[in-house]
């Protein structure tokens, strides 16, 4: 009977060991897998920002960044570099291909960096297009590369030389290259912590290996975001829509050319309101100017709406930009490109009856009546008639002798049907005032 009481006290003891033990254990690592690959842009901005929130949330224990990018805007690594900066969490990068341009500046921004064999880090020199930036752009640029290494203990110059081919450093980089180390190089100095095979080498080298692995996730948003903000796509849509737009005007078919620029504006402004750039006060301008162009199309006037809508529009365009150099680039490209398409269709496509009415296509035959202005001119002066197309300022009248002429007006509007009077001839030109006034 003893025994028997004994063993059930060892046996209560033994399992309120395992409750107690279980209330109070200490829970395990947590490791935060961002990938930063592709193009950087600020939609990848967003979402490290995004993610760096999610990770704080979660108490993890370490941000994993696994950077394999060719690099993209300074804007966007700036802003993801001060996320890494401001955060409170233990990051490292791990660079499983290649660190390259505005890559290596956010590689450089972390604490720690380990490589995979085979991957670089380097060759960051700002470029507009296919040239070089300006030598006030490239220094400000290498200063923040030395400025970022030696903030986590790299070699001030080493990175400064990534950046600015003017920099020599005997034995490593000529004056006129950029330097782009291996990871053999980057271990040779100090540009690598760790050179491993991967993600699970690495956590094992840091005793992380048994931790909670969490990745962060790009949402449906982001991802659209992503696209449309990337500095070589966001001026295609934004030519896309423009162009959309006009040709639905101007041509005759089933809508798909405006259903293409309105969803082409849509992601435009919808994923840079999503990114953060700008708020409704660029779409709201962007609207106004599309109405302001119309009131100039089809309402004859002074010009002051269409000025309107072409300010209104570029401003829009601006604001809505991640920076006013990016704004005035898309703008450009989106002009060329709208002018471009916009020939095109009209050309090849079948054109609105409305394109009449803002181009004299109509032929006049002497069979018809219409007489050449090939002799003396002045004999119409004094004349009268009515206006047989809309003069702005050119156009046709039909004189009350029968006698059709092709005429311009001393610079106001005349709508068609209107009462007009010949006052001038100038050379081959005839031209005429409204009989009203």
């Amino acid at each position: 009977m003893k025994k028997k009481v004994f063993f059930n006290i060892l046996c209560f003891v033994f399992l309120l060991g395992l409750l107690v033990s279980s209330v109070f254990a200490v829970p395990g690592a947590k490791v935060f897998i961002i990938p930063v690959e592709a193009t950087i842009e600020p939609g990848l901005a967003s979402f490290i920002a995004r993610s760096y929130q999610e990770a704080e949330k979660l108490g993890v224990d370490l941000v994993l960044l696994e950077i394999d990018t060719p690099g993209g805007r300074i804007d966007a690594a700036e802003k993801i570099q001060k996320t890494i900066s401001n955060s409170p969490l233990t990051t490292m990068a791990l660079v499983k291909g290649g660190a390259i341009s505005a890559g290596a500046y956010i590689a450089l921004a972390c604490p720690q960096i380990a490589m995979v064999p085979g991957s670089t880090i380097g060759d960051a020199e700002p470029r507009l297009g296919n040239e070089k930036a300006d030598e006030k752009l490239v220094s400000y640029w290498a200063a923040e590369m030395g400025t970022t290494a030696e903030k986590n203990g790299r070699d001030r110059t080493i990175a400064m030389a990534m950046a600015d081919r003017d920099l020599e450093i005997p034995g490593l980089v000529a004056k006129g290259k950029l330097l782009t180390f291996t990871y053999q190089q980057a271990q040779e100095y100090g540009y690598t912590d760790y050179i491993v095979q991967g993600r699970a080498e690495l956590l094992q080298a840091l005793k992380l290996n048994d931790a909670e692995i969490i990745e962060a996730k790009l949402s449906v948003a982001e991802k659209i975001t992503r696209v449309v903000t990337n500095p070589y796509l966001a001026p295609l849509f934004l030519t896309i829509g423009i162009a959309g737009l006009i040709i639905e005007v101007f041509t005759v078919g089933w809508g798909i050319a405006g259903f293409v620029g309105i969803s082409s504006l849509i992601l435009y402004f919808g994923g840079h309101l999503l990114a953060g750039f700008t708020g409704w006060e660029a779409i709201l301008l962007f609207l106004l100017g599309i109405i302001l162009l119309s009131v100039e199309i089809f309402v004859p006037g002074f010009g002051l709406p269409g000025l309107g809508g072409i300010i209104c529009l570029v401003v829009s365009i601006v604001l809505s930009a991640p920076s006013w150099e990016a704004g005035v680039i898309s703008l450009v490209l989106a002009i060329i490109g709208t002018i471009v398409l916009v020939l095109f269709s009209l050309k090849f496509l079948t054109k609105r009856k409305f394109w009449d009415r803002l181009v004299l296509g109509t032929k006049y035959k002497k069979e018809e009546g219409y007489i050449p202005q090939s002799k003396d001119l002045s004999v119409y002066v004094g004349k009268k008639g009515e206006a047989l197309t809309i003069l702005r300022p050119s156009g046709t009248v039909l004189l009350d002798d029968g006698t059709k002429l092709d005429v311009v007006t001393d610079g106001g509007f005349i709508p068609k049907g209107e009462r007009i009077e010949v006052v001038q001839a100038e050379g081959i030109r005839l031209i005429v005032r409204s009989a009203q006034e």
